[in-house]
């Protein structure tokens, strides 16, 4: 018995997320590690949590909470994803971007992502907030490996503006609205789950990288692939190895998530409302 094509999988969960709450959602969200509050301030909040949806892999990384929320935030249709799963966690690629071709199949315009990631460039700090501009994809993995889905996308996706330059100009916007300021760098994804050396930060810093993480680049294929505007903003949550003075540890992570909680919740809301307003027809 052959299993239900990637298409036919996807079909299966929005039948039962739509059970759920029927409104389509407008804008999508992918919230990373220690960064969930922004699922839980939306209003008529629906949570429904991955293990309900068919197909839809569950994190076990602390900091993952694993529910979809949906949902409004400013009056905007949201459904957000509160944690991801990763490839270190031993998901094959096309298990790790299930969640965001359901955002886009629930009928998404745009998905913002977001995630913690390690600061290379010497004038970060833990706390500040990047918005990716580019990536450097050394996890040796890519989600469109094998047979091509022609429902879902093209085999050889264009990648010259894999992060939306409106959705990246409407986050600029967002930083000033709230007084914020937003760090713009390259992100730079391994595989992990190690942490990287210093002589691989180093070699990182090298290829022109400002931040490396474990997460978000698959999603932005994936999202590429299906023609849906994606862009990304990472919490930088620890310097990388080499470059900070202790060692790195993920609750070092999540403790500077939780700190920077509020303006990140600012950010990702005005975000939400103006990616909405660039998007209306």
């Amino acid at each position: 018995m052959t299993s239900p094509s990637p298409s036919h999988q996807l079909d299966e969960a929005v039948a039962v997320v739509r059970a759920r709450r029927a409104a389509t959602p407008v804008i999508g969200v992918v919230l990373g590690s220690g960064l969930g509050a922004f699922g839980d301030t939306l209003a008529d909040l629906v949570r429904v949590p991955y293990a309900d949806i068919p197909h839809m892999p569950v994190s076990r990384v602390v900091g993952h909470a694993g529910n979809l929320c949906l949902g409004q935030a400013g009056g905007v249709e949201v459904a957000c994803m509160q944690g991801r799963v990763h490839l270190y966690e031993g998901h094959e690629p096309e298990r790790v971007v299930f969640g965001v071709r359901l955002l886009a199949r629930l009928g998404c315009k745009a998905v913002l992502l977001t995630n913690a990631a390690g600061g290379i460039h010497p004038g970060f700090s833990p706390g500040d907030l990047m918005l990716i501009v580019d990536h450097i994809n050394l996890t040796g993995r890519n989600p469109l490996l094998g047979a091509n889905d022609d429902a879902l996308g093209p085999r050889f996706p264009d990648m010259t503006e894999a992060y939306d330059r409106r959705l990246r100009e409407v986050a600029r916007h967002a930083a000033r609205a709230e007084g914020l300021t937003l760090l713009e760098g390259v992100y730079l994804a391994n595989l992990g789950p190690t942490y990287e050396t210093p002589a691989e930060v180093r070699m990182a810093r090298a290829l022109g990288a400002d931040a490396v993480g474990m997460s978000t680049v698959p999603e932005v294929i994936a999202l590429r692939h299906m023609r849906v505007p994606v862009a990304a903003i990472s919490c930088i949550t620890n310097l990388a190895a080499g470059i900070s003075p202790t060692p790195l540890d993920h609750g070092e992570v999540e403790q500077v998530a939780n700190r920077t909680r509020q303006d990140f919740v600012r950010l990702v809301s005005r975000w939400v409302s103006l990616a909405a307003k660039e998007l209306a027809p």
